[in-house]
């Protein structure tokens, strides 16, 4: 369990930097729309942790780059996500 908590932890990270750094600028407006559709902070950046999961975890099974595109598309499908299977 302690390794699925420290796995969690690194994509909260991702999203915290993802929201200091502006880039992609998606995840800041992902953040606002999903606080205004009533999800608290906490449970908005968990709903973004789960986008950068699913991205982190196709680029490791197909063996190719990070790709900004998918990822956006991604923000955008929340908080109703669905799996992304395309390049």
């Amino acid at each position: 369990m302690a390794n699925f908590d420290a796995i969690i932890f690194q994509y909260l990270e991702t999203v915290e930097r993802q929201l200091r750094e502006n880039k992609p600028v998606e995840v800041g407006m992902t953040l606002e729309r999903l606080k205004n559709q009533g999800f608290s902070e906490q449970e908005a950046k968990h709903l973004i942790a789960q986008c950068v999961a699913q991205e982190m975890y196709h680029v490791m099974e197909s063996d190719t780059p990070y790709n900004e595109i998918r990822y956006v598309e991604m923000l955008h499908q929340l908080p109703n996500l669905q799996n992304l299977d395309k390049d």
